[in-house]
């Protein structure tokens, strides 16, 4: 069984996560943290983006003139990017799943 191909998604994936967490890659090909550790930690951030630009958006549309329009939308499509990466990094793992469960032993 050629196992290169799973590996090499395998590592695209943790590179992905690494950016997500804004991490270095050679600090997690060294031995840093596990693939599970990795992910919970990029979702806890796409979650905090999220929760952050929401909170934002309220106070401006609360009328806090602390907050303006400009951050507002920059920090809504930051944390835009960062869900539709956590999809895409998701959309893979699914098909890597089901790619292994199909494989004959």
């Amino acid at each position: 069984m050629d196992t290169r191909a799973i590996e090499q998604m395998l590592g695209q994936m943790r590179a992905a996560t690494d950016v997500a967490a804004g991490k270095s890659t050679a600090a997690s090909a060294a031995g840093g943290a596990d693939f599970s550790s990795a992910l919970q930690n990029a979702m806890a951030e796409v979650s905090q983006a999220q929760q952050s630009a929401q909170q934002m958006a309220q106070d401006f549309s609360s009328g806090n003139s602390e907050v303006n329009l400009q951050d507002v939308m920059v920090n809504l499509q930051k944390a835009n990017l960062s869900f539709q990466q956590m999809v895409q990094v998701r959309n893979k793992l699914v098909s890597a799943y089901q790619d292994m469960m199909n494989m004959q032993v």
